[in-house]
């Protein structure tokens, strides 16, 4: 098994955890947070047609499944994209999933691909938000802009854009990691799900930018 290490990161006196699983463990709140898992996409694209391997669905959920056994969370806050189209066949991976961890809380911030009827997650014992104040921070699922950010309450977590960082080695060669960036007023997590692209940001120096590797997260300087 791939030996992953965690980068702790202090903010507004909360202790964080950046996992290379592309999720982060809040410590004060014992919350996984994770940002557009998009399950459901698989199926979705298979319906249409296209051809997509059938475990990728399976692979984010057990990535989950171990996270919850190595931190034992109370509650996993999801900001967005939990389900990315209406219902398909893999709502039942999900289903099955949920049910082997009865005990947890899950939290969804509505994203714009969550329309899966309440119904259907409220049977499931999923909260459902728009957005949710947990201590300093305020759960969102999209960025907000400056002028915004400046009005709101609370330091923002939020996903949608699926983050990225372009790195450039000596020659010519580049790589875009999935990252998360940390600026004055707001979080950016990287997408969760494995079947996503991702987009380079643009950042300020003063961000702090995380990239993410297979077994570690990054600081970039």
């Amino acid at each position: 098994m791939m030996m992953r290490a965690a980068t702790p990161f202090n903010l507004l006196n909360q202790d964080l955890l950046l996992l290379p699983q592309k999720a982060i463990f809040w410590k004060e709140e014992k919350a996984l947070i994770a940002a557009d898992v998009h399950l459901g996409k698989v199926g979705h694209f298979r319906k249409a047609g296209i051809a997509v391997p059938r475990d990728m669905e399976q692979d984010d959920l057990a990535v989950l499944s171990d996270l919850i056994h190595e931190h034992r969370p109370e509650k996993i806050i999801f900001l967005g994209d939990l389900f990315h189209s209406d219902m398909n066949a893999d709502w039942e991976w999900f289903r099955l999933w949920r049910l082997q961890f009865p005990k947890l809380q899950i939290i969804l911030i509505r994203g714009n691909h969550d329309i899966v009827h309440d119904d259907h997650y409220l049977q499931l014992n999923v909260e459902l938000h728009h957005e949710l104040a947990m201590g300093p921070f305020l759960m969102l699922h999209h960025p907000q802009p400056d002028e915004k950010l400046e009005k709101l309450d609370g330091y923002v977590f939020c996903g949608h854009i699926h983050p990225g960082v372009n790195l450039r080695g000596k020659g010519r060669q580049s790589l875009t990691l999935p990252c998360f960036a940390f600026g004055k007023r707001q979080a950016i997590l990287p997408s969760f799900g494995r079947f996503t692209g991702r987009v380079a940001i643009r950042s300020l120096e003063t961000d702090k930018i995380f990239a993410v590797l297979k077994d570690k997260v990054m600081a970039i300087a």
